[in-house]
């Protein structure tokens, strides 16, 4: 790998200014002074110091984040707070981006990386890789909408979903509300909203808590993140194998 790429990528600094710390001798390679920016490196064998501190190289970085509502799955936004926006500014690299979006007033498991092959193979629709949700819902969610989800839906505008594993959690029959857990294999458009709007229901909140096995970190509140450990990074690898 070129110097100046190893350096943007360990988060450094941009091109012009990684090589311009180059150009400047404050950059070294095995203990070498190095003014030349083509300088291959090897990250699992080279050392690399810039102005006197070891540059630690990382290829790859996963999060979990669990999302507050009124906050955007994207990477920027001229005007509303974005996902990214919630990150310690030294974990805001360039490369990072949300697998998947959650709605604006959607909380819950967000998964966020720099790994573009992973997030691809998560959100393909052949992997059909599971996603599980937890609703309040204005309405009793009955047996036959069980039915319904199960067989799988298509609306009235034509739209076809999936079958669907839906599990009534808890029914209020006073204020006419339900709780519920809903299980995906695919990863349509407002897909969980559109389901019950096909039963003639209301989604009131809706909270993300697994996806590809990974489980929501309870522990975490809203609007917090943190690393992924590497058993959780296997278990997102192994969905997709």
């Amino acid at each position: 790998m070129r110097l100046d790429k190893f350096l943007v990528h360990a988060g450094v600094g941009s091109r012009k200014e990684v090589q311009r710390l180059i150009r400047g001798k404050q950059v070294q390679l095995n203990a070498v002074v190095v003014t030349s920016s083509k300088a291959n490196v090897v990250p699992e064998r080279d050392q690399v110091d810039v102005a006197g501190e070891m540059v630690h190289y990382q290829q790859f970085y996963y999060y979990m984040l669990n999302k507050p509502a009124g906050v955007l799955s994207a990477t920027t936004d001229p005007q509303q707070r974005t996902v990214i926006d919630l990150l310690a500014a030294t974990d805001q690299r360039a490369d990072l981006f949300p697998v998947g979006r959650l709605d604006k007033d959607t909380t819950g498991l967000l998964f966020l990386t720099n790994d573009g092959q992973l997030a691809h193979q998560l959100l393909s629709p052949r992997r059909q890789v599971v996603k599980i949700y937890r609703a309040l819902i204005a309405g009793i969610v009955t047996a036959a909408d069980q039915q319904r989800f199960a067989a799988g839906i298509t609306t009235k505008a034509g739209n076809e979903f999936a079958p669907a594993d839906l599990r009534i959690l808890a029914v209020d029959p006073v204020q006419q509300q339900s709780q519920i857990e809903v299980t995906l294999h695919e990863g349509k458009f407002h897909e969980v909203k559109r389901l019950f709007q096909a039963v003639s229901k209301e989604v009131l909140t809706l909270q993300r808590i697994e996806m590809g096995g990974l489980q929501l970190d309870t522990t975490l509140a809203a609007g917090v993140y943190r690393a992924l450990t590497d058993a959780e990074i296997t278990l997102l690898q192994a969905a997709v194998s």
